[in-house]
Order: structure tokens, then sequence, then C-alpha cells
């Protein structure tokens, strides 16, 4: 390639030598045929004289006078001639010599002085011999804004038109019934405070302000190993929780789903059964050593099940369905929900239900506690959380709503069944919120709310829950969206024309859409939009057509959509606040230090994943009397995890340490009564002595 760049080289550079020979040749040939022409005339001239001569014989004079004619010709002739050849000669050194050196002149001024000349020529030099060489100016820089994120939809949106403008207004006087505002928070917040008390002293209330019988939670520095049972639905799930010491743990679980004839069984034996036969698998995979170990002390007679009380498994037991509570490990069933159904295990002790059956396999595990998540997600919490200060409050907010917080035990009036440790002065209360003002003394009452309620499953009841919990947020939010379809004075979700859509298209709904169904809006979509920042809102358009069927909604759609959400989600937030801040305020610790943070667990969908929500509720704090923003800032809020789990078997834990603390008061009892028997013996001879 560069021998045949180079060939081309130097043919375009000799190119003009041969052009200028080509040219001299030319001149040459002409000028000699100029030169030689007069002398070949004067040879046919000289040949046609002497046949002149030869055909006549007379005037002789006259032939003189051609003679003389003739050789001034010839001269004449031969001068134009030489001065011809001196021309061509001068030509040829002109074209040969002074051409070339003016061309190399040119070039090399080029190079030198002339960048751009020079980079073109160097590209005639360079290229390739067959290809087209076509040189341009060099384009001209302008310095623009360079958008890194265009738009999607480079089309500019329509201008709105009467329909829009009067959607967005329709919007926000709808969003506007979903307000509450500072003065209604702080209303809350005292309407809490006085059903709370209520509920400490007597039973019947709307806050039922239940007592659990946990009179501790942990610090982080509890050892051993426990178990954890949660049997919260279909399905049945078995853990083993090692306590570190250090405010760290380890997990193990299996899970495993309750066969539907189990569900519905003639005995409650069979659905216990089952479950304790879970639990010998769990502890033959995971915990083999140890339960061989137990296997073999068998025969020992410490305590009537055969084991050393200290070789057996604590057992913390989520059961997640109704009951009444009489004691830590003691708790009757009231009735079944979600789809089971035993009537032979209505009214009996599930914990005893459940510890006969683990007592036929000779099982070393003992149901030490009956659990309430809401309490599992304090206790988690309380083990986890950093600092000195135990953990205050744990709640749930998610597809339901529900806290449990430490209270002091002289507040509780209402009497309590049951033995449980009086020494701590605490006991953990399940405040059952969801049912906060039934009466709907000041919780705010939408017509959209009311409409949920009463097409509710219990109506009247939960009314505060139906309000803030995931299960209801979206059904809210759909009851609004039909409202606003029934108008037709908006255009909300239905387009006259493609125009006056910005994707071009016109917006349909499928008569299947969740939209029409009730129930049929999911809650997550309310998490999408209060994400979605995008300029056309994208993400929130592509959910409404992947979840609701609803195909090419339009930018003001959206944003209609958005907002009625956004106001129903924040509502939902600053009404958690109010139980929060109620709480907070109960316990006194925001003046029992002035440093010392106030902390509190929570747990569920909305507090993890709905954006800003944990936001809302701090701003809502800040404004209740008695907490401000400083207080606020002292208030800690932080996700538990495993309630059911981890909080399960820190509540066996709890247990665990009340019965031995029970059996050290008893043993001390039994020694004091020895001694004093003893002593009045001893009294008593000696009198007879005396």
């Amino acid at each position: 390639m560069k021998q045949g760049s180079a060939k081309l080289a130097v043919a375009l550079t000799l190119s003009p030598y041969f052009k200028a020979w080509r040219i001299s040749a030319r001149a040459e040939d002409g000028c000699s045929s100029i030169c030689t022409t007069p002398f070949n005339g004067e040879e046919e001239e000289n040949e046609s004289d002497n046949g002149n001569d030869n055909s006549t014989g007379n005037g002789s004079d006259y032939d003189n006078d051609n003679d003389d004619n003739s050789g001034n010709t010839k001269a004449q002739t031969l001068r134009k001639g030489r001065r011809c050849t001196a021309v061509v000669r001068r030509s040829l050194i002109f074209v040969h010599v002074l051409v070339p050196l003016a061309f190399l002149i040119v070039v090399l001024i080029a190079q030198l002085f002339l960048t751009t000349t020079k980079s073109q020529y160097s590209r005639i030099l360079t290229s390739h011999p067959f290809s087209r060489i076509i040189s341009s100016p060099a384009a001209a820089v302008v310095h623009e804004p360079i958008c890194e994120s265009p738009r999607p939809f480079p089309t500019t949106p329509p201008v709105s038109n009467a329909h829009t403008m009067m959607l967005a207004e329709e919007t926000k006087r709808i969003a506007t019934q979903f307000e509450y505002p500072d003065e209604e928070v702080n209303k809350g917040v005292q309407e809490f405070l006085r059903q709370m008390n209520e509920g400490l002293e007597r039973d019947g209330t709307s806050l039922s302000q239940i007592p659990t019988y946990v009179t501790g939670v942990p610090n982080g520095t509890e050892k051993g190993l426990y178990l954890a049972v949660d049997l919260g639905g279909t399905n049945f799930r078995v853990c083993s929780v090692h306590l570190n010491g250090d405010t760290t743990f380890n997990l193990t679980y299996s899970k495993v789903a309750i066969p539907k004839e189990l569900m519905v069984a003639k005995h409650a034996s069979e659905l216990f059964g089952f479950l304790a036969k879970q639990i010998e698998l769990f502890l033959r995979t995971h915990h083999e050593d140890h339960f061989e170990a137990h296997i073999r002390r068998r025969q020992t007679v410490s305590t009537p099940e055969g084991y050393r009380d200290e070789q057996i498994f604590r057992l913390g037991f989520t059961f997640s369905f109704p009951v009444q509570q009489f004691g830590i490990n003691k708790g009757t069933l009231m009735r079944w929900t979600k789809g089971f159904d035993i009537p032979d295990a209505i009214g009996k002790d599930v914990c005893a239900l459940l510890q006969q059956e683990i007592d036929k396999l000779r099982l070393p595990v003992k149901v030490a506690a009956l659990v309430n998540d809401t309490v599992g997600t304090l206790m988690a919490r309380s083990y986890t959380s950093p600092g000195k200060t135990p953990t205050l409050l744990g709640a749930i907010f998610g597809t339901g709503t529900n806290g449990a917080y430490v209270e002091k035990a002289s507040n509780i009036k209402k009497p309590i069944e049951g033995d449980y440790d009086k020494s701590t002065g605490r006991m953990v209360i399940n405040t059952e919120w969801g049912s906060f003002d039934n009466q709907l003394n000041v919780l705010p009452n939408t017509s959209y709310d009311i409409e949920l309620d009463q097409n509710s499953v219990n109506p009247g009841i939960q009314i505060f829950e139906k309000r803030v919990s995931g299960m209801f947020l979206g059904e809210i939010v759909r009851l609004v969206i039909v409202d606003m379809l029934k108008n037709p004075k908006i255009s909300l979700f239905r387009d006259g024309d493609s125009t006056h859509n910005d994707w071009k298209s016109t917006t349909t709904i499928s008569p299947e859409s969740g939209v029409f169904k009730q129930w049929g809006l999911d809650s997550s979509i309310m998490s999408i939009a209060a994400a979605d920042n995008t300029p056309d809102l994208s993400s929130l358009r592509q959910e409404l057509e992947k979840q609701l069927h609803i195909y090419a909604a339009s930018l003001e759609d959206a944003q209609a959509f958005k907002d009625v959400a956004y106001a129903i989600g924040r509502r939902a937030a600053r009404l958690s606040a109010v139980a929060l801040g109620a709480i907070v305020l109960q316990s006194g610790r925001l003046k029992e230090s002035a440093h010392e943070p106030v902390d509190i667990g929570v747990d569920g969908s909305l507090v993890e994943h709905y954006p800003f929500f944990r936001d809302m509720i701090y701003e809502a704090l800040s404004a209740i009397e008695g907490i401000g923003p400083k207080g606020a800032k002292r208030i800690r809020i932080g996700i538990a995890k495993d309630g059911s789990g981890v909080g399960a078997a820190l509540i066996a834990l709890v247990a665990a340490n009340m019965e031995k603390k029970s059996l050290v008061d008893y043993l001390t009892g039994v020694r004091n009564g020895v001694v004093h028997r003893f002593a009045h013996a001893a009294s008593v001879a000696m009198k007879m002595m005396a």
C-alpha cells in the first residue's frame, strides 16, 4: 500500500513534465514542417523548371527573372525557419524548467504555512490509489447545551383544553378532602391518649390495651439458642435463633405448607400433631447433635418430661388468630380465620394443644410463650437497636396496622389474670390500635371512607386501620377514580381524539380493569406513583397499563392519579404519627432524659417501600404539642424485621428468665418457710424446757 501511494505521488508530480513534453514535441513537429516546406517546394520548382526547359526552347529572359525571384524566396524562408526554431527552444526551456520550479515552490509554501492545505495534500499522497478524494472545508464548531437525558417523547404535550383544566381543578378539590392539618393531628393525639387510658382502666373500649404478660425487653446482650414457630396462615415456619450477645443473631428456618385437609380437620390433634412433627424434623435436620444428646438423657428424672431443665429448647409460638390470653404461654382460641375451620379447638389453650403433641413425640421442647407479631417486632428491634435505651414501641404499617409498647404497670388499672413477673414494674401492652376512634370523634371521614366502610366485611370497626393500612389505601384510591370517571365534565382516562394525548393515541380502559372491581387496585401502585418523578410519568403510565389495563393514559391522567394517591398516602402517614406521638407522650421518655433517643421499631410494606412515608411521619411529629421539632429529632424510627421469628424467640428467652426467677422465688420461699417453721419449733421447745 505504501509503495503504491509513493508511485501515485511520483506520477502526480511528474505529470506536468509529460504534458509539457507532449506540447513541446507537437511544437517541434509543427515548426519542422514549416521550415522544411519551402525546400520541398524548391525541389518541385526545380523539377518543373527542368521540365519547362525541355518543353520550350524560347523565353530565356523570362527564365532568368524567375531564377532571381526563386533565390529571394529561399532566403526569406530560411530566415523564418531559424526564427521559429529559436522560439520553440525558448518555449521548451520555459516549460521544462520554470513551470516545475514554480510548482515545487508553491508546494513548499503550502506545507510550511497552510496547515489545511497540507492536511489535504497529505491525504492525497497517503490515500488509496483508486479512492475518490473529496476535499471540503472544516465543519464549523457550534457550542450548544447538551441534554444528557433527552425526553423520550420529543413531541410537545398538547396545550390543556377546557376538559384537562377541569380535570386538574377537580383533582385538586378531591385531594383537599384528604388533607390532615397540624391542628387535626393534635386533636387526634389528645383523643388517642384519652382512649389509651380508658383501655388501661377497663375492657370493652375502642383501644383494647391487652396485657401480654411480657414484662421486659432485651438489651442486646442476651445469649442462647431458642426456637420459634409461626402459624400465620397457609404456611408453617420453624426457626432457631442463636443470640450472640452483641446485638447480632444467626437465624435458621424451614417452611412448609399446611395441607388443605388439616385446615378443616375434625380434631385439633390432627393439625397440632402435624406441627409437632415439623418441629421434630427441623431439629433432626439442623440440630442433630444437640437432638441426639437429648435422646440419650431421656432416662433422667429431673423433670416429669424426662429431661434436665437446662437441656430443653424454649419455644415462642406466634399464633396469628384471635385468642384471649391469660399468661405468657396461655391463651384460648376465640375463632378461626384465614380459611381454617376446626371447631374442636375453639375455647382451648392453643399452647397446651401444641405442647401435648410435642410430648407425644418426646421432644426436648417447651412452649414458653404465646406471641403476637407486633410484640415480636418490639422485641426484635430492642435486641438489635443501637444504644443503651431499650425500645419503647413496635409498630406494623403493612397490610394491617397495630402497635405494642412498654407501659408502666402502675398505669394499668384493670385486673390482670394469671401470673407474671411484677418485679420489673413494666408490662408490654398490645394496643390493637386499628380500632382507634371507632366512634369517629376526631378521625377524618370523607364520602370515600364512608363507602369503603359500608362495603367492608366489618363495617363500623377498625376505623383507624381503614385509613392507614395498605389493605385499604388502594381501595380508597379506586373509589376516588371511579367517582371521577363518572363525572362527564372532566376527561379522566378518555380523550376526544389523539391530538389531546401526548402519546398521540386515545386512552382506553379494559372492562376487566381492576378499577371496576372491589379491592381491584393494589396499594403497591401508590408507591410507584410517589416514586415516579420523570417529566412524562412514564413509569406510572406503564404500571397503569400493567396492573389496571388502562392503555395510553395521557400525562394529565397520570398526574391526576399521582396527586390523588399522594394525598391519600400522606394522610395515612400523618395519622400514623398520631398513634406514635401519643405513645411517646404517654411514656414520658422525652422528659426523663434530655439526650437519649426514643427508639421505635417498625415493620411493614408502607414504611419499607412507600417513598418518604417515614419523612411524612416525622413532619407530623414535629407539629405535635409536647414533642415539637426538637423532640421529633430525638425520636428514632428503625426497621425491625422478622418479629414472628426472632421476636418470638426473644419472648421465649424472656419467659425462660421469668421461669428461673419464679423458681428462685419459690425455692427462697420454701427455704424461708422451713427456717420459719424450724425457728418456731425451736422456740416452742425452749418454752417447754423452761
